[in-house]
């Protein structure tokens, strides 16, 4: 442990503690380490508490199990939505933040005291929301659309939650401003942490969207407004829901690019043109919002097709990007690294035993092929009709926020526990088959709901039969297969998840001490972790034959299933 004086900018700032890892060669200031600590392991045990209710939900939709009643259902169901699209990620997020921020620099986290101050916000603001659904009088699913009105309490809880988070990212900035003054890097800043950066600035736009919509509903639960207009509520609102989930896509990507740079040593094959994606999903990734209300009346089809025609596929170009990028810049360093047979050693000696790279991979792969293709498909006017409201929409973003954000964000943890509590994985072959059953389990509950969607299985109905309806709708049997095989991919998903949390708890408490000398980690480090996740640069080659057959046999898919919903969609206008 060093202390180093910083006071050369200013009389008043304190000086900071830093220890330099001695595997991977970053330098960690203690207040950062300790708030990435606690930030993560409090988004653990939201994803626990999140995680539970989610298989509850599975099996209630599951027609031959239904474990819960309507009432509870439709409670669960709410406190599943916020503590895993919410309080799991957006803790998670924050981490992030605070690892690209200070340790990915080397610099010292600014104003810490406000960044306690932020967690602690954070965490009362989430735990007063389950208080105020488990006690019943709060409902509303996680949209909470008026009329539904929820208890104050509720309102007030997520408030504060994002007033925290504002206050978490505005430390963030601040940490940026110091490690430029203190010249804690040089040149630019690396592509992870401008990867930071685009998740900051989107989660700016997305929590004041929040407590914009929030506060005056609040207020109107207490009784001193008198009305909610339902459609201005939806608007601003999706600019918080939907907005969300792209900090998420921001953050998991910067999670890919460093992950694949300590793991393999890879470096972007050029750092302007994935900083030009992050770039796109700043002007345009909130715009894709306006596809949650393609189906309202009160918006002009002008204002619907520019957002979602027009402005999100230019979101989406940004993600294909990465979609490039990322492997292509594994497929390179792996090249260097000596893999260099045919098209695709490089891929099949890969370090698939790592639940870093492995999770990280997977998430790639799945967020491209089924949150991906999907997004764009819910995204564009004409076919959303085909899908809006059933249950083929949770199904896609199960693609994106499950297999794609959760799985990438497990992958971090297993790099990042080692190197911040100085305990190894305390089960290292468990570890290593922990990505494969949680994505297996992801990806079966994304494909499965979008398929009952696509048969016509509604949303938010807790019972397909629809015994306690008055009016009577069979639906296909496939549609009930599909839900069960749902349920089964649920238990699945949620047996992936206990062993990550089982695996990280223990780890944390009981792992091998990676202080000691001698001590090895049982999933090394590439010898130039620091060097190719701290500092600016690209691998600069074209020569990837495994990668232009992958995101070649990508764009088939996306072509062929945007084909197939074309004509379903044609098939409507039999009946016009």
């Amino acid at each position: 442990m060093t202390t180093i004086d910083t006071g050369a900018i200013g009389a008043a700032v304190p000086r900071a503690e830093f220890r330099t890892c001695r595997f991977s060669g970053l330098r960690i200031e203690a207040n950062a380490e300790k708030l990435i600590k606690f930030n993560a392991v409090t988004a653990v045990l939201f994803l626990a508490l999140g995680g539970l209710m989610g298989l509850l939900v599975a099996l209630t939709r599951w027609p031959a199990v239904q474990i819960l009643p309507a009432d509870w259902f439709y409670l669960v169901l709410t406190g599943h939505g916020a503590n895993v699209l919410l309080f799991w990620i957006i803790f998670f997020e924050i981490a992030v933040l605070y690892f690209a921020g200070a340790v990915v620099l080397g610099s010292r986290l600014a104003a810490p005291k406000w960044a306690w101050t932020g967690f602690v916000l954070m965490v009362v603001g989430a735990v007063m929301a389950n208080y105020a659904v488990l006690r019943g009088d709060s409902t509303v699913m996680f949209t909470s659309y008026p009329p539904l009105q929820a208890s104050q309490w509720f309102y007030l809880s997520l408030v504060l939650f994002a007033v925290g988070a504002l206050i978490a990212v505005f430390v963030f900035f601040g940490t940026l401003v110091v490690a430029k003054a203190e010249k804690t890097y040089d040149g630019s800043v690396p592509l992870v942490t401008f990867g930071a950066i685009t998740a900051a600035i989107i989660a700016v736009f997305t929590l004041a969207s929040g407590a914009i919509i929030l506060v005056p509903t609040w207020l109107w639960s207490l009784g001193l407004v008198t009305n909610i207009d339902s459609l201005m509520y939806k608007v601003v609102w999706w600019g918080m829901g939907h907005s969300s989930q792209q900090i998420n896509v921001s953050a998991h990507v910067a999670i890919w690019y460093a992950i694949a740079a300590m793991v393999v040593g890879a470096k972007p094959l050029s750092e302007k043109v994935s900083r030009m994606a992050y770039f796109m999903y700043i002007l345009f990734l909130q715009l894709a919002s306006a596809h949650h209300i393609l189906a309202e009346p009160g918006m002009s089809s002008a204002w619907k097709i520019v957002n979602t025609s027009y402005m999100m596929y230019l979101a989406v170009m940004g993600s294909m990007i990465h979609g490039l990028t990322v492997p292509g810049a594994i497929e390179a360093a792996q090249r260097r690294n000596g893999f260099t047979r045919g098209a695709f050693e490089w891929l099949t000696k890969a370090p698939w035993g790592n639940p870093a790279f492995s999770g990280m991979f997977l998430s790639l792969v799945m967020f491209g092929f089924i949150g991906g293709i999907s997004g764009v498909v819910l995204g564009t006017e004409q076919l959303n009709v085909l899908m809006h409201n059933t249950i083929y929409v949770p199904g896609h973003f199960h693609g994106t926020v499950v297999a794609g954000t959760t799985l990438a964000f497990m992958a971090a943890t297993f790099l990042l526990v080692p190197l911040l509590f100085q305990r190894d994985i305390i089960w290292p072959r468990l570890a290593k088959w922990q990505p494969y059953v949680f994505g297996l389990g992801a990806a079966g509950i994304s494909l499965f709901m979008m398929g009952a969607g696509t048969l016509g299985v509604p949303r938010r109905q807790w019972d397909i039969s629809l015994a306690d309806a008055v009016l009577r709708f069979e639906f296909p049997p496939a549609a009930y297969l599909m839900m069960g095989l749902n349920g089964i991919s649920g238990v699945l998903a949620a047996t992936g998840g206990v062993m990550f949390i089982v695996i990280i708890v223990a780890t944390i408490l009981a792992g091998p001490r990676l202080d000691r000398p001698g001590a090895k980690l049982a999933f090394p480090l590439h010898d130039k972790a620091r060097e190719r996740v701290s500092t600016y640069g690209s691998e600069g080659t074209l020569k990837l034959p495994g990668t232009i057959i992958l995101v070649t046999l990508f764009f088939a898919a996306f072509v062929l299933y945007y084909f197939v919903n074309w004509k379903y969609l044609s098939e409507l206008w039999l009946f016009r």
